[in-house]
């Protein structure tokens, strides 16, 4: 019985740690918000795609401290970086493309420690 009732709390807390509301921003978030803005990104197509704006749109909601604001720079940073072809002025326009104002960078070279 004992055994049972600490295997429900260790289900309970491994949930806890996944779900948790208002967590930290992990980098398979913010990787699965910008696929959809890879061809856009290296140059294949020449505007965004809803789905590619409707990603960007997610990362500014996931951005609202300034922890996570970092963190998702980071996150954008390193993916940036895996695409040799990324186009740097496809990047830095892509916010103004789907109509947000973005708080962090889509660049190879930012600095993330020095967002606010």
């Amino acid at each position: 019985m004992k055994g049972g009732i600490a295997a429900v709390f260790a289900i309970l807390a491994i949930i806890s740690l996944v779900v948790q509301p208002g967590g930290a921003v992990t980098c398979g978030q913010v990787d699965a918000a910008l696929v959809p803005c890879i061809s856009y990104l290296t140059g294949h197509v020449d505007s965004p795609s809803a789905a590619c704006c409707g990603g960007v749109k997610a990362v500014k909601g996931m951005a609202e401290t300034t922890a996570d604001k970092r963190a998702c720079c980071s996150c954008v940073k390193a993916a940036a970086n895996r695409y040799a072809d990324l186009k740097d002025d496809a990047a830095q326009s892509l916010p103004t493309k789907c109509g947000v104002q973005m708080d962090v960078p889509i660049s190879r070279s930012v600095d993330c420690d020095k967002i606010n």
